[in-house]
C-alpha cells in the first residue's frame, strides 16, 4: 500500500493512505503494536479514504525518547490529516486507539463526522492500572520489548485464535517484539496519564457511533463496550464473534461487514 514518510510535530511518522476523495476513515491502531493490523480493512473498504500512520515510538515511524501523551498523539493526527489535505474524517480506534480518538474530539471535533470505539474503554486507569503500566515501563526499560510482548500476548487473542489460526499469534508477538523500546515505554506514561473521557461520552449525538468489541476479550470486555455504548446517544454496539481484543486479525471479515455497513450510513458535510 501507498506509504508517506510525513514530518509532523518534529517526528517523521510513517502512514499508509489508500484511495482518496471526501469519504475518509482514519485507523487509529492499539499498543504495542502498529498499522498493520488494519491492513484487512485497508484493503477491503473501497470507496474510502483509508489512512492508516504508524503512531510515533511504534512501526516504522520515529521513536523519540520524550514527548508521549494523549494530547501529543492527538496533535500528531491532526498534522497528519492536514498533510494529506484530509478534511473531514470518520475516527476509528482500537485499545489505545480509542483513548487518541477521545482526545481528537475533545481537541478537534469540528473534523470528526463519525466515531468507531473498538475494544476501548472510556475510565482512566485506576490505582492499581497505573501501578501496573509503571511495572511495564521498569521491564522493557530492562528486558526490552520482547519481555512485554510475552506477558500481554495471552490477554490479546482469544484462546480458539491459537488453534484455529497458529500463524497469527507468532505474527503478533513479532509485531510487538519489533516496537523501539522508548515507543513503548512512552505509550505505556502516556494511558497511564490519560484523562478521564466518561463525561465526553453523553456530548457525542451528534455523531454517528459504533461501538464494537470482540465476544472474548479479556482486556475490554463486551460489557465495558456496552456501557460506553449506552452512554453515547444513539450509539450502535455490536459483539464481535470469534474474537478476543484484536477482532481486526481474529475475525477480519466480521469485522470489515460490520465497518462497512455502518460507514454506508455516515452523512458527510458541515457538523
Amino acid at each position: 500500500m501507498p506509504e508517506h514518510n510525513l514530518v509532523v510535530n518534529g517526528v517523521r511518522l510513517s502512514v499508509e493512505s489508500l484511495g482518496e476523495g471526501p469519504r475518509a476513515i482514519l485507523f487509529i491502531h492499539g499498543f504495542p503494536l502498529d498499522r498493520s493490523i488494519w491492513r484487512p480493512q485497508m484493503a477491503a473498504l473501497d470507496g474510502w479514504w483509508r489512512i492508516a500512520p504508524d503512531l510515533r515510538g511504534m512501526g516504522r515511524s520515529e521513536a523519540p525518547d520524550d514527548g508521549y501523551s494523549m494530547a501529543t498523539y492527538a496533535e500528531d493526527l491532526a498534522g497528519v490529516l492536514q498533510a494529506l489535505g484530509v478534511g473531514q474524517v470518520v475516527l476509528c480506534g482500537l485499545s489505545m486507539g480509542g483513548y487518541m480518538a477521545f482526545e481528537c474530539l475533545r481537541r478537534w471535533p469540528e473534523r470528526v463526522t463519525g466515531l468507531v470505539l473498538m475494544d476501548t474503554r472510556a475510565e482512566p486507569d485506576p490505582p492499581e492500572g497505573r501501578a501496573g503500566r509503571d511495572a511495564m515501563i521498569a521491564l522493557v526499560r530492562q528486558e526490552g520489548a520482547g519481555a512485554v510482548a510475552e506477558t500481554m500476548l495471552p490477554r490479546l487473542l482469544r484462546p480458539g485464535t491459537w488453534t484455529e489460526r497458529p500463524g497469527l499469534p507468532e505474527q503478533v508477538r513479532a509485531m510487538m517484539a519489533a516496537m523501539p523500546v522508548a515507543g513503548v515505554a512512552g505509550a505505556l506514561a502516556a494511558m497511564r496519564d490519560r484523562p478521564d473521557s466518561r463525561a465526553l461520552l453523553p456530548s457525542l449525538g451528534r455523531l454517528p457511533s459504533l461501538v464494537l468489541v470482540g465476544e472474548e476479550d479479556r482486556l475490554t470486555p463486551p460489557e465495558v463496550g456496552r456501557a460506553m455504548a449506552e452512554a453515547i446517544p444513539g450509539a450502535e454496539f455490536e459483539v464481535i464473534a470469534g474474537a478476543g481484543h484484536l477482532p481486526t486479525l481474529e475475525q477480519p471479515d466480521r469485522t470489515t461487514n460490520r465497518l462497512r455497513r455502518f460507514l454506508d450510513r455516515v452523512s458527510w458535510g458541515p457538523v
